[in-house]
């Protein structure tokens, strides 16, 4: 054997295999990553990586480390395990204040549950005006334009896919049952949204006229 051929087949040997890839790049992924957006830039035909990435999430569970592996929001992505957060709370979000208020939760609520929608529709529904509370949801990305409504051209919201991946679900289907009439949030709807948006001060009662962020 050549010494060319012998270093080719040494750099073929020491090649990661498939789930290193995958570890290693979703590693430093800020965003949940595409199985078609891995495949490609690995190379690797789809099934192979989709399999693949649900053995490592399935290892991962098996030997109750202190992450997991899951899709969320059209992609795959690293997070803590729920055992653990207690823990990262304490080390991380310590004396940080920083939620979002009520009046911004049920607003968020109203989109989520009868998107697309229009401001005049949450502002209906809420009974105040909600301008400012939108462009708060707008600003930290958890709701966007989805174009205007066919009958009165008024620019519609929806939630976003960071949304998605900050309550940890897969798609809207997966979001908690909400009681029929609106704006009265359902109790599990309003702990699922506290537990993971941040929390504002405290805030002088809203009004007709608007509302506090």
């Amino acid at each position: 054997m050549t010494a060319a051929a012998d270093a080719v087949l040494h750099a073929v040997e020491d090649a990661p295999n498939l789930a290193a890839q995958l570890e290693a790049v979703l590693l430093v992924a800020d965003d949940p990553v595409p199985v078609l957006l891995l495949a490609e830039r690995l190379e690797r035909p789809v099934p192979e990586v989709q399999n693949t990435l649900a053995g490592l999430a399935e290892q991962y569970k098996r030997d109750a480390r202190g992450f997991t592996l899951r899709e969320v929001g059209g992609g795959w992505r690293f997070y803590t395990a729920e055992r653990c957060a207690p823990v990262v709370v304490r080390f991380v979000l310590a004396g940080q204040s920083a939620r979002l208020s009520q009046a911004a939760l049920e607003t968020l609520a109203v989109i989520a549950y009868q998107q697309p929608v229009a401001r005049g529709r949450i502002a209906a529904v809420r009974g105040v005006n909600v301008d400012a509370v939108v462009r708060t949801l707008l600003t930290r990305r958890l709701v966007e334009e989805a174009g205007a409504a066919p009958e009165s051209g008024a620019m519609t919201y929806r939630t976003t896919a960071y949304l998605l991946e900050r309550l940890g679900l897969r798609d809207l289907s997966e979001l908690p049952p909400l009681a029929p009439l609106l704006p009265g949030l359902d109790e599990a709807v309003s702990e699922t949204l506290e537990a993971v948006l941040p929390e504002a001060p405290e805030e002088p009662a809203e009004t007709t006229t608007g509302e506090q962020l």
